[in-house]
């Protein structure tokens, strides 16, 4: 009788190979739904500012609500996966962000928004960091590799449809919905993830750690003060106080570092992996992963901002606006993914980043070039380099990030990834956001103001992608 030839079987619930790529489908809706929340509220929040009223800061906490507790809770979200099942957080948590989604969509005022937004945040702190430990567990070998690839193009095709939609939804106004309507994205997709979630496998850490709670509310509380003050602010005119928060926070989050050693000294559970840290490239890798993340946030957020309280651009007209940077995105990061990184590895890591310098530095000449008023043409193929550049880095920089860790660190590494990436973005809305609305004079109209204070956002940026190539220099020197 001749003998079958049968797939791999890690962890899986029946093995099956269309059960398991159907269950990564899951996972990879929602890696879509994080994305695709950050960047329709992106577009929607002056159109919502304008709506509910509060403090030109407010557009900002919109954003920050969101990724704030997503970022501090996302590495307690890897270790609870550790702890009870990758798979039961990671529906917990599609449950809480779908209810978010519809508490935010009827939400009657500024306060209920921010704080629904919050929820959401820390509702997705327990489905992201689950979703690498589940790949880790159905695939193996060149497997894992495309399972690992397909994040990008999936991330780049809710980059594309963020902008636009956001845009297009608010627009529309369907049945006098304006801006809520954004937040009801999320559902029908949340519901497909339940729907397949049946499908993932039961996946814990082998050996099952201890959740540390204070080395939670050290983390949380650290990153809070250093971000809070930042919001809305003249950055070179910080008052005593917030200068008081940002050092407290920074002095929070290196007691954190200590007690993180102390708890591992003992034998306990941290609540990062120490082995992570015992070479130099995932130490890097935060390193890149933040800048990166908090000069391409940024600059999204401080171009919707020049154009909707710069121009008085429609909320349609920003969202358009950031669809060459949305297809560029996403047609590079399908690139690397499916191809260029298996090739070339690291080095696509360095191209997208040299890639997207270029589309920068590409922008501040455009909006040099550009009378004061008037609609900055000369932006759009900037903008399209600057995706192109994003999208390369993205799939390429994940992959030489987590496929050689092992089973034991794949949640505490997903969780401080993503926890780095979020915090990243919360201090480049941050820190872009209010060094653009401090120069332009918190949407006053002054269109000579508007223009100097993006050039200036946009050069930060620039320091921004010059520290990722750094680090992202010193992950390829260790591999």
């Amino acid at each position: 009788m001749r003998q079958l030839r049968t797939l791999p079987r890690p962890f899986t619930p029946d093995g099956s190979y269309p059960r398991r790529w159907s269950a990564l489908v899951a996972l990879l809706l929602a890696e879509a739904m994080n994305l695709l929340d950050a960047t329709v509220v992106q577009v929607a929040a002056p159109a919502i500012h304008a709506e509910l009223g509060g403090a030109a800061s407010d557009i900002q906490w919109f954003t920050t609500a969101y990724t704030l507790p997503f970022a501090v809770l996302l590495i307690t979200g890897g270790r609870l996966g550790d702890i009870a099942g990758r798979r039961k957080l990671f529906v917990l948590g599609v449950t809480g962000f779908t209810l978010a989604s519809l508490a935010c969509a009827l939400a009657p005022g500024v306060g209920f928004l921010i704080v629904f937004r919050a929820v959401q945040g820390a509702s997705a702190a327990l489905v992201i960091p689950q979703t690498i430990g589940l790949i880790k567990a159905m695939f193996s070998g060149d497997e894992m590799s495309r399972a690992l690839g397909a994040i990008g193009p999936v991330m780049g095709l809710a980059a594309v449809c963020g902008p636009v939609l956001g845009g297009v939804l608010t627009h529309a106004d369907l049945f006098g919905s304006s801006w809520r309507a954004v937040f009801l994205v999320n559902v029908p997709l949340a519901l497909v993830v339940l729907a397949l979630s049946p499908r993932l496998p039961e996946d814990r850490a082998p050996n099952r750690p201890t959740l540390d709670i204070t080395g939670t509310l050290l983390a949380t509380a650290g990153t809070g003060l250093l971000v809070h003050p930042l919001i809305g602010a003249d950055i070179s005119r910080l008052s005593g106080r917030s200068w008081a928060a940002v050092a407290s926070g920074l002095l929070i989050l290196a007691a954190f570092a200590l007690h993180q050693r102390r708890v591992a000294a003992t034998g306990r559970s941290p609540l990062l992996e120490p082995s992570l840290f015992a070479r130099r490239a995932f130490p890097a890798a935060l390193v890149a992963s933040t800048a990166f993340f908090a000069a391409t946030t940024g600059l999204m957020t401080v171009v919707v901002l020049q154009l909707q309280l710069g121009l008085g651009a429609g909320v349609l007209k920003a969202g358009l606006t950031l669809a060459p940077w949305s297809v560029g995105l996403a047609v590079s990061s399908w690139a690397a993914g499916a191809h260029l990184v298996r090739r070339y590895g690291h080095r696509v890591m360095l191209v997208g980043l040299g890639v997207l310098l270029t589309g920068t530095v590409g922008a501040i000449l455009a909006y040099g070039r550009t009378v004061p008023g008037a609609y900055p043409v000369r932006l759009l193929p900037a903008l399209a380099v600057v995706g192109l550049g994003a999208g390369l880095f993205t799939p390429a920089f994940f992959t030489q990030a987590l496929e050689p860790l092992r089973a034991q660190e794949s949640g505490s590494a997903a969780g401080l990834l993503n926890a780095v990436q979020q915090l990243g973005a919360t201090l480049g809305v941050a820190i872009l956001g209010s060094v653009y609305l401090a120069g332009a004079g918190a949407g006053t109209g002054d269109a000579q103001g508007s223009l100097h204070a993006v050039r200036i956002a946009f050069w930060g940026a620039v320091g921004l992608v010059g520290v990722s190539v750094g680090a992202s220099c010193a992950m390829g020197r260790e591999t």
